[in-house]
Formats: structure tokens, sequence, C-alpha cells
């Protein structure tokens, strides 16, 4: 008689539709960056409309490269990584399809309502009432779905990667529902329940901790999964990563009042939110270290593997945005970068050097798999992506630091009769040059996003994914 368990039949599907929806997402959501980084150059590319203007575009653009790119990408690597890691599909395919849906249409009602100037005003969380109910409906159901698959797990034991995806859906919960807080007065509008200093200090402790959270634990679970089955080699030290774990969730939710300094924001408020951050960065340094040293006996790899190099320099970038933003939390260092380019730079340090690197890293590991290929279409493409991609960055963040500090010291220089010694124009004329280093910068990044988009359907248009899974379910028993 034989007596082996089945093995389990994974819900491989709804990974694949988020996997694709996010390639979608960045060429779209990227597509618009360069877009509005070129209206900065030829102000004239608004077109005198109303919606073209950079005002309703720049929401529209942040919003679908983290929540439509990145949210997919989220949703594709959590649901892939807690059935392998748990032995256990997904505890309803119903509820994981109805996220997907549910997701997509979450996207749509910004692209319809931000370009219409229908929006709360607050950073990333511009979506009005009637939306920020629907998405809190569909994250009910993604948390049940990822909660509910690690209750009904075979391992006994919890993999990290696991905690950190666990605890991003939690707290951007949590974050999702008080900053939304809300009067409605119609469908898309709404007035919020805090008013003055409070509702800013509400609103940048979602901001920042949507960056926390959503944008940093959740990519870590990523980090913890797509790294060591990439190099081939066990997490560095698995105590490393608890206490990486719960010193990150425990000190990031405090560092938000670092955006208010100078405001009415009470002092002992702006002085916990620098002192936060600064110790923060011990924390995130761990992560860090812990992933490069995952790599230990494997770095001859990343001769030949760009989808190992895509996670490395990922890796690389997030302990320099996790650098940059404690430093740029200290008072005196606000004081000369705060409102500049900087800000801007450091926000893509992160974003397209941290978040964008480790997405692509993970998608090239994850798409072969659930189409049934054993590569991706073309290695070249995906190393012709990494030096776009990593150059595009580099020119980014350059130009805006430069831009930011230049800003930053005309802003504040002053005659000796006390009067501003430059105009703004004049400081706007200056960083103009900077403008079009980020464009190009922008456009490098974009293309390397477009190769990744033909990557991906050259490997998709010849895959098998059932007659794959069907020999796998086999090979296992």
């Amino acid at each position: 008689m034989d007596t082996t368990l089945p093995s389990p039949v994974y819900n491989y599907k709804v990974v694949r539709q988020f996997a694709l929806m996010t390639v979608v997402w960045g060429v779209i959501g990227m597509g618009l960056g360069v877009f509005i980084a070129s209206q900065l150059v030829w102000p004239a590319l608004n077109f005198d409309l109303p919606w073209l203007s950079f005002g309703r575009l720049r929401p529209l653009h942040t919003n679908l490269v983290i929540f439509a790119f990145g949210g997919s990408a989220l949703f594709a690597t959590s649901y892939y990584t807690v059935q392998r890691t748990c032995q256990a599909p997904l505890i309803s395919d119903k509820l994981a399809a109805f996220t997907f849906w549910g997701w997509q249409a979450m996207v749509a009602m910004l692209l319809i309502t931000l370009p219409q100037g229908l929006t709360t005003t607050k950073e990333y969380a511009e979506l009005e009432f009637s939306g920020a109910i629907w998405l809190a409906i569909v994250w009910v159901a993604y948390a049940v779905v990822f909660f509910g698959t690690i209750v009904k797990r075979k391992a006994r034991h919890i993999y990290v990667g696991n905690w950190f995806f666990g605890a991003f859906i939690v707290v951007t919960a949590m974050l999702h529902v008080v900053n939304h807080a809300a009067i409605p007065v119609s469908a898309f509008k709404s007035y919020p329940v805090y008013s003055g200093a409070t509702d800013a200090m509400v609103q940048w402790w979602y901001g920042h901790n949507a960056v926390g959270f959503f944008l940093t634990t959740g990519f870590l679970g990523m980090m913890y999964y797509f790294v060591p089955k990439q190099a081939g080699r066990p997490v560095y030290s698995y105590r490393l990563s608890i206490v990486h774990f719960w010193a990150l969730i425990t000190l990031y939710i405090w560092a938000g009042p670092h955006h208010l300094h100078y405001t009415a924001l009470p002092d002992w408020a702006q002085s916990l939110g620098m002192a936060m951050s600064l110790i923060l960065l011990a924390p995130s340094w761990g992560g860090m270290i812990n992933g490069m040293m995952t790599l230990s006996g494997a770095w001859h790899k990343l001769r030949t593997d760009p989808i190992l190099r895509f996670l490395v320099v990922s890796l690389a970038f997030y302990g320099m945005s996790t650098f940059e933003g404690p430093m740029m939390a200290i008072k005196t260092v606000n004081a000369l970068s705060h409102y500049t380019d900087w800000t801007i730079g450091h926000v893509h340090a992160g974003a397209l050097g941290w978040v964008a690197m480790i997405t692509f890293g993970s998608l090239y590991h994850l798409i072969p798999k659930v189409y049934g290929r054993e590569r991706m279409h073309s290695i070249g493409l995906i190393n012709a992506h990494f030096w776009l991609a990593t150059i595009g960055t580099v020119l980014y963040i350059a130009s805006m630091w430069v831009n930011g500090i230049t800003q930053g010291l005309m802003w504040r220089a002053v005659n000796q009769d006390g009067t501003l010694t430059y105009s703004f124009v004049e400081a706007l004329d200056a960083s103009h040059p900077g403008f079009v280093v980020r464009l190009i910068g922008g456009v490098f990044f974009l293309t390397g996003m477009l190769l990744m988009a033909y990557n991906v359907w050259r490997t998709v248009r010849l895959a098998d994914p059932v007659a794959y899974h069907a020999a796998a379910s086999l090979a296992e028993r």
C-alpha cells in the first residue's frame, strides 16, 4: 500500500495574474513618471489641460508605482512564498481571485478619479472615501487568504519571510483605516475627522509607515525568500533575521514625525521622530547585512547571474537609503534638505533602487517557475535590463541630490540687510539641468522596464503551466 502523502497542488493562477499585472502597471506607472519628469523640463507638455497638469498626474504616478506595481508584486510574491514555505495551497482560491480583481478595480478607481482632481490631497492616501472602503474590503480578504494559509500549513515552522509579509498586511490595514477616517459628503468627496496639526501628524504617521511597512517590510519578506533561493544558500543568520524583524516593526512606527520638523507639531514629537529614525538605522542595516552575507560562498555567481545581481544591488540601495533617511531626519540636516529635490532623490533611491530592483529579481526568478519554463526567454535581456536600471537610478538620484543641495543653499542665502539673495525663479532655473539629467535617468529605467515586459511576454507565450505542474507534482511524490 502506498502510504506517501500527496503533494500539495499550489494555486499558481493568482500568482501568474498578479505577476503579469506587476509588469503591466510598472510600464504604465513608470511611463507616466517619465512624462511628468518631461513636464519639468518642458512645461508646455501639460498642453493647458487640467487633467494633464503635473499636480493631477504626479499623485497618479505615485499611486500607480506604489499600489498598482508594488502592490501587485507583493500579492504575487507573498502568495507564491506562503504556499511553498507552508507546503499548503492557499486556503481559498475564490477569495484569492477576489483579491486580484478587487485590487485591479481599486487601481481603475485611481486612474479615473485622480486626473479629475477627485482626491483627499493626502500623500499616498489620495483615494477618496468610497475607494478607500473598497480597498479595505480587498485588504481584509487578502489577510484572510494569507493568514488562513499559514494556519493550515503542513510545515510546523513559520518561515521568517512570512513574518515580514504578515506584519506588512496587519500594519498597512491599521494605517489605512485610521488615516482614512472621514466624514463623507458624496461618493468622491469627504472631510477627514482630524484637523490642523493632528491631521498632519496622522497623515505622516501613515505616510512614513506606508513607506516603512508597505514598501519596506513587505519587500523584506520578498528578500528573505528570493535571495537565498537564487543564491542557493541558506539565510546567513536566522537569529539575526528574527532580531531584524522585531526591531524593525517596533521602531519604524515612531519615525513619522520627522516629516514635520519646524512645523506646528509639538517639539517633543519632532524630537521623538528624529531619535527613532536614527535608532532605526541599526535594524535596517542588520537586515541588509544579513541579505548580503547570505551570498557567502556564492559571490562568484554574480559574474553570470543577472537575477542575483538585481537582488544584491537592491540590498545595496536598501542600505544606502536607510542610512540617508535617518541622516535627513536630523533637524539641522532637515533644515537644508526639506522641501527640496533631495527628498525626491531619497524617495527614489528607495523606490527605484530597493523596491523596483528586488521586484525585478524576484519576478525573474518566479515567472519561469509558475509558467513551466526552465528560465526566462533571454538572459541577455535581463542583463541589459540590470544595467539600464542601475545607471538610470544613479543618474536620477545623483541629479536630485545636486538639485536639492543647490535649492536648499539658495533658499536660505540672505543679504546683509536680511533680504533673500535669490528669488524662487532663480533657484528653479538653477535646477533645470538636474531636471534634464533626471529625465535621462528615468528614460533609462523605463527602457529597462520595457525590455522586461518583452522578455516576460516571450517567456509566457510558449509556457505550459498545466503540464509543468502536473509533472512537478508527480516528481515530488
